[in-house]
């Protein structure tokens, strides 16, 4: 039987590309968005492919976690991975973030991510198998005066230590939990006018941004690893080693 994948957050950028990649390896792809619209045109770029699921729905509300295992399992009969993508980031002074920020940022980030764990805890743990990777980010590991960015490094870095304590107390239950902490990656959330790019090349003693497949061959060594839990894996072109 083929394996099984959930990836929130699938219709544009890191989700899309991890979605696609599994999909070009024979996995089963349980993809949401937020709407029905977005998933279908992400699925269209796909080719349409049958093993392709869409469930729409805020991935912020329970019951939109419960309905991606319920199809998932529905459909392929169990869920092997888990991988935790949806997310905002907004960058901007302490003093100018808003209690609308503040909202979303919990909602996306932090309830987006513990809903759908809490189900794959459940559904993984009865089945005594099972990955979760988190995507978080690496200006959590090491924050940056360029780029003043207090809420997501509260929720990213919170989600960094989430990551480690889930892992351990699933450890038992043979399922793994990782997290990958990008970097600048090119996607549609990032400008792509020059004095941007410039400035996102600044922030990693590389001098270079990633593109989505960095971040999608570091998603796909952690779920085929059986010895690799609890791990935060940085790719960010060294941007997160320490200052340069």
């Amino acid at each position: 039987m083929n394996k099984t994948v959930i990836v929130t957050g699938a219709s544009s950028g890191i989700g899309f590309a991890v979605a696609e990649a599994y999909l070009k390896r024979g996995y089963n792809v349980v993809g949401n968005a937020r709407t029905i619209e977005r998933l279908k045109a992400a699925a269209d770029k796909l080719g349409n492919p049958a093993n392709f699921v869409l469930v729409p729905g805020d991935i912020a509300k329970p019951e939109t976690a419960k309905a991606l295992f319920e199809r998932a399992v529905a459909a392929f009969g169990k869920v092997d991975i888990l991988v935790n993508n949806a997310g905002i980031f907004i960058a901007k002074p302490t003093t100018d973030y808003t209690e609308q920020d503040l909202d979303d940022i919990l909602n996306t980030n932090l309830k987006g991510v513990f809903f759908p764990s809490q189900q794959a805890a459940a559904h993984m743990g009865a089945n005594k198998s099972g990955h979760i990777v988190n995507i978080t980010a690496s200006i959590a590991i090491q924050p940056n005066v360029k780029v003043p960015a207090l809420l997501p490094v509260l929720i990213k870095g919170g989600l960094n230590n989430a990551t480690k304590a889930l892992a351990i107390e699933l450890a038992a239950s043979n399922v793994k939990v990782n997290a990958v902490a990008p970097g600048i990656i090119a996607t549609p959330m990032h400008s792509e006018d020059e004095a941007t790019q410039s400035f996102f090349r600044t922030l990693a003693p590389t001098g270079t941004t990633g593109v989505t497949d960095d971040v999608v061959n570091a998603v796909l060594y952690l779920t085929e690893s059986n010895f690799t839990t609890g791990t935060i894996l940085p790719v960010d072109g060294g941007g997160s080693a320490g200052t340069w």
